[in-house]
């Protein structure tokens, strides 16, 4: 799950690094991958009873909206 997190935004920030917009967008691709699976990593943890309910609804809720901030951050590059 650590991993998942940290590759989210270093690979928004390798692809701000790489100049153009078709980069960029690949990277945001790559982060927005590594946003789903760490959705999916928090809801197996919670089904096996490692998180509670109140921390997977909190959880749930950033990655949700993370997910939705590198959305709209491709929507501005087409």
């Amino acid at each position: 799950m650590r991993r998942a997190a940290i590759s989210i935004p270093s690979n928004i920030a390798e692809g701000c690094g790489r100049g153009t917009n078709p980069q960029l967008n690949q990277f945001l691709n790559i982060s927005q991958g590594s946003a789903f699976e760490l959705e999916t990593q928090i809801i197996i943890s919670h089904e096996l009873g490692f998180i509670k309910e109140s921390d997977f609804n909190d959880f749930s809720k950033e990655i949700t909206e993370i997910q939705n901030m590198i959305f709209g951050f491709q929507k501005t590059l087409s």
